[in-house]
């Protein structure tokens, strides 16, 4: 799967020429000019990389990514800003910013450095937000609201599947398979007794209905947005 690069910037002809160079390099672009549904894009796609300008129409680019960053969005950021003084690039860098090029600038040089920086992120721990709910893949870690989570080795492997297949209807066939693997006696109702314990530790008050039941089919997995 090739990886996504997200490019927010007002400059139409800035963005056809980078979107034009960057899908011939093998990357899979998203224009936007402006930051109205980068959230939704974000919450939707696996977007590696950010491309960001700093002089957008709403809100400066840079603010934009602090928000970002404080609602848990960990995807690495490029600027790609006039803005060239000392303490401009400077404070990029403290609102989130993992690499900043100043323009006009050299197009290798910056297809270089998304390389890298793609490279060097994936490398490290990868967060995965939903809702309220974050994973930390690289310690294998649920968190909700700040709340680690206590779970068995099962009960990861099967909120993992949940949250690889959100929003979609998943049988106990398919459960079964996917997380259960080479277990011997497999049984529909081994799902609900782990279904059961899982929901029990991930929403004990019983409130949010992270796991929805549809009798005779399997079972949903929905996250409400923080503010919904």
């Amino acid at each position: 799967m090739n990886d996504t690069v997200m490019i927010v910037d007002d400059e139409e002809d800035l963005l056809d020429l980078l979107e034009y160079n960057l899908s011939k390099e093998g990357y899979e672009v998203i224009a936007c000019k402006d930051t109205k549904n980068v959230r939704d894009i974000l919450d939707e796609e696996d977007v590696s990389l950010i491309l960001m300008d700093r002089n957008l129409p709403g809100i400066e680019g840079s603010e934009f990514i602090l928000q970002l960053r404080n609602e848990g969005y960990e995807i690495p950021v490029i600027y790609l800003s006039a803005k060239e003084k000392s303490e401009e690039i400077l404070e990029g860098f403290e609102r989130g910013g993992d690499d900043y090029i100043t323009k006009p600038f050299d197009l290798s040089i910056l297809k270089a450095r998304i390389k890298a920086l793609i490279k060097r992120t994936k490398g490290e721990s990868e967060l995965v937000k939903e809702g309220d709910i974050l994973y930390d893949a690289a310690k294998k870690c649920f968190f909700i609201e700040g709340r680690e989570l206590s779970l068995t080795k099962l009960e990861h492997d099967l909120l993992l599947t949940f949250l690889k297949y959100k929003e979609q209807l998943l049988s106990r066939e398919f459960l079964l398979e996917e997380v259960w693997e080479d277990a011997l006696n497999k049984q529909p109702k081994t799902v609900n007794v782990a279904i059961k314990r899982l929901k029990e530790k991930i929403d004990p008050q019983g409130r949010k209905e992270y796991i929805s039941s549809v009798r005779g089919e399997g079972y949903i997995f929905s996250v409400k947005r923080e503010g919904t």
